[in-house]
């Protein structure tokens, strides 16, 4: 179901290409080293949570924009 076919009264959104990284993450893989999962999901969230017309192609880090 496209944006044109969506049911009356349902918002659609236009997906925003983006990446982010969170650094090292203290989980069982990492042998719990790195910083906790909480804080590593704020930039995700961040970036999840971009407004339209926002940032396209970027990669993201808790800093902001990283260049590449």
């Amino acid at each position: 179901m496209g944006a044109r076919d969506s049911p009356p009264g349902h918002h659609t959104h236009r997906a925003l290409p983006e990446s982010d990284g969170p650094g090292l993450v203290a989980i069982d893989f990492t042998g719990f080293q790195g910083r906790p999962p909480h804080e590593a999901a704020a930039t995700a969230i961040r970036v999840a949570t971009l407004p339209d017309g926002g940032l396209t192609g970027s990669f993201l880090n808790d800093d902001g924009v990283v260049p590449w």
